[in-house]
C-alpha cells in the first residue's frame, strides 16, 4: 500500500510502498478514505513531541470502511464506515482508567504516534476506540470531527458555564466548536492575528458575536476562553480578559512556555487549566451532537502525496478551517 512515512523528525515525509497491516486480536483493518491533518501532526513532524515510533505513519483523524476484523473483534461489520481518533488504546486497569479518566492513562497508545495512522491507504485500529460516522457527513467533512472537534468539545465542557466565550486562534478546532458553543447559547468572541480579516469573516459566518485581533478590549469580561494556538503568551492574554470566576483552557498538546504574570490577574477565583487527549465518552457524546447542530466543517483537501504541503500550509496559517488528505474512494 502507499503511505507517507516520517523517517526522521524535521525531514519531509517520504512516499513509500509498505506492507498492508494485519489486524491483531480486537483490531479491525480499514480501507482509508480520508485523514485529517492536525496541528499535533505538525508537533510530531517538528520533533516537539519527542518519542514517536519511527518510522511512523502519522494521522489520527481517519475515516474509512472496515475490510477485515481480527479475532475477537465484533463491533463492526465489513463495509461499515467508521472513524479512528487520537486515543488508540488504554490499559483499562490504572487508576485513571478505573475512575473514568482514560485520557490520562499512563500506558495509553496514540494513533499516528505510537500506532501507525491514516496517512496511508490502509490502517488498523482497536475497535473499542472507533466511532460510527453519521451518514450526514461525507468522508472528507467527517475527518476533522475526530480530533479537532473532539478536543474542542472536551475543552468547551471543561470551560464551564457562562455567556461570553473567547476562542484564541481560529483554525481547525475553533471553527468547529464555535458552532457548538453558539448552539448552546454562548456569545463567541474569536481572536486572531492582527489583520487576518479572512479568518475573522469565517468566524462571524459561523455565528461568532465578534471577531478581531488578540488584545482588542472589545473581547473582555469573558466567562471562559479556549486557547487553540500553541503560544504560551496567549494564556496570559486570555487570563487578562477573564471576568471574576472565569476559566482559561489550553486545548493544545504542546505549547511554548507561559510567561510569568502578576497574581492580580489570577485572583478572584479565575482558573487556568489544560486539556489532555480525549475519552471514548467524549466521542460518543460529541459526534451525534455535531450532526444535530449541525456542525459544518470547512476543509481544504489535498492528495495523499501532498501531505508535506498540507503540513506546511498549516504551519504558515494558509489553511482556512481543516486540512484533509484524500486517500481512497
Amino acid at each position: 500500500m502507499r503511505a507517507m512515512v516520517l523517517e526522521e523528525a524535521g525531514r519531509p515525509l517520504v512516499e513509500r510502498e509498505v506492507d498492508d497491516p494485519a489486524p491483531a486480536e480486537g483490531q479491525i483493518l480499514l480501507e482509508v478514505s480520508t485523514c485529517g491533518v492536525c496541528r499535533t501532526d505538525l508537533h510530531i513532524f517538528d520533533g516537539e513531541l519527542a518519542e514517536p515510533k519511527l518510522p511512523l505513519i502519522m494521522g489520527h483523524q481517519i475515516v474509512g470502511r472496515v475490510v477485515e476484523a481480527g479475532s475477537g473483534a465484533d463491533r463492526f461489520m465489513a463495509g461499515d464506515r467508521i472513524g479512528v481518533p487520537w486515543l488508540g488504546w488504554t490499559d483499562g486497569t490504572c487508576r485513571y482508567c478505573r475512575s473514568g479518566r482514560e485520557n490520562l492513562c499512563v500506558q495509553a497508545k496514540f494513533t499516528g504516534y505510537d500506532i501507525d495512522g491514516g496517512y496511508a491507504e490502509r490502517a488498523v485500529a482497536d475497535e473499542r476506540f472507533c466511532f460510527p460516522i453519521p451518514e450526514s457527513y461525507p468522508d472528507d467533512h467527517a475527518a476533522p470531527l475526530l480530533c479537532a472537534g473532539l478536543i474542542g468539545y472536551r475543552s468547551l465542557r471543561l470551560a464551564g458555564e457562562g455567556e461570553r466565550l473567547g476562542l484564541y486562534g481560529f483554525g481547525s478546532s475553533a471553527h468547529i466548536i464555535c458552532q457548538v458553543a453558539v448552539a448552546q447559547g454562548w456569545q463567541v468572541f474569536a481572536l486572531t492575528r492582527e489583520g487576518d480579516t479572512e479568518t475573522q469573516e469565517l468566524a462571524r459566518s459561523l455565528g461568532a458575536e465578534w471577531a478581531g485581533a488578540v488584545g482588542d478590549p472589545a473581547a473582555s469580561d469573558l466567562d471562559a476562553a479556549i486557547v487553540f494556538a500553541p503560544v504560551g503568551e496567549l494564556m496570559v492574554e486570555a487570563l487578562r480578559a477573564m471576568a471574576p470566576g472565569g476559566t482559561v483552557v489550553s486545548a493544545g498538546i504542546h505549547m511554548s512556555d507561559i510567561p510569568a504574570f502578576p497574581y492580580e490577574i489570577l485572583w478572584h477565583e479565575r482558573t487556568m487549566r489544560s486539556v489532555a487527549n480525549l475519552t471514548r465518552r467524549d466521542g460518543e457524546e460529541f459526534i451525534p451532537l455535531a450532526a444535530s447542530v449541525p456542525v459544518e466543517t470547512s476543509i481544504q483537501v489535498y492528495p495523499l502525496a501532498d501531505a508535506n504541503r498540507a503540513l506546511d500550509d498549516m504551519r504558515h496559517g494558509r489553511v482556512r478551517g481543516s486540512a484533509v488528505l484524500a486517500i481512497g474512494g
